[in-house]
């Protein structure tokens, strides 16, 4: 079964949310942790016991992990061999994009089975050109993992370039196509998805943009803490909208040890929720 599949799954069961991994200083020592390796690692693996059976979905982002060095890596290994044995999808959030070996060297490290840092997707940047993202999707199609790729942003500086049109077609609507002949042949959903924040606005109306013809699991920031609620989520994404994987941070790892399951299941519950 493709990823794309896994993760509708995964949705339909326990909602579509999807919680990321940031164990950045603050967070850190609001639990009471120090801000070394040791304390993301001991962060992390308490995020994906508690929250193993309740989300969709775990994203670590790996920049928190690198900032500590090898013993950083380290611990990101021991979380995403966490989340296999736990049974939970890992999408790690590296937005990595290159050309030709290294990106195939980028792919191998994330997504080649047994890989040290194997996870089920990753997210990818398409600014080298779409096309240079082939060696990631080839071997996520080979393994049955995935890879989303950064289509629409929240961040203000994103619209200068994913705005921009050659022709009568934006670089967005550039990103949107290339998913959508990728996953064609799955029928459904496929395992190329799409990255478009929660706080866009009207920027996929403005664009044309069709996300529900694109065959891709939307994994959609900034729901939550951000300022994304079920309301803008259905007003971005209109008749694409059950495609959408919630994905959310400060709004459940801020409740603490013991209590990111009750967080957790409470934006499931609003996700779910009438607009």
């Amino acid at each position: 079964m493709n990823l794309g599949a896994r993760l509708a799954d995964a949705m339909a069961d326990r909602g579509p949310l999807c919680v990321g991994i940031d164990p950045h200083p603050g967070l850190l020592g609001a639990w009471g942790l120090a801000d070394s390796a040791a304390g993301v690692r001991e962060f992390s693996l308490r995020v994906v016991e508690e929250l193993a059976g309740t989300a969709a979905a775990l994203k670590p982002q790996s920049a928190f992990f690198e900032r500590h060095g090898a013993a950083g890596i380290a611990a990101l290994e021991e979380v995403l061999a966490a989340c296999r044995d736990a049974g939970v999808l890992s999408i790690l959030d590296v937005k990595r994009g290159d050309i030709g070996s290294t990106m195939t060297a980028y792919a191998e490290a994330y997504l080649r089975p047994g890989a040290p840092l194997e996870a089920d997707a990753i997210t990818a940047s398409p600014y080298l050109g779409v096309g240079s993202l082939t060696p990631a999707i080839d071997l996520a199609l080979t393994h049955g993992k995935g890879v989303f790729v950064l289509a629409l942003t929240s961040n203000p500086e994103g619209a200068t370039v994913q705005h921009a049109r050659a022709g009568d077609t934006s670089v967005a609507g550039s990103v949107c196509a290339h998913a959508a002949a990728v996953n064609a042949p799955f029928g459904g959903v496929g395992p190329v998805g799409l990255v478009v924040g929660a706080t866009v606005g009207d920027a996929v109306a403005r664009l044309g943009l069709d996300l529900a013809a694109t065959g891709s699991i939307l994994l959609a920031p900034g729901v939550g803490a951000q300022g994304g609620t079920v309301t803008t989520l259905r007003d971005v994404f209109g008749l694409a909208f059950d495609r959408v994987l919630a994905s959310v941070s400060r709004s459940v790892l801020a409740a603490g040890p013991g209590a990111l399951a009750g967080a957790a299941r409470a934006e499931i519950t609003g996700l779910r929720g009438p607009a």
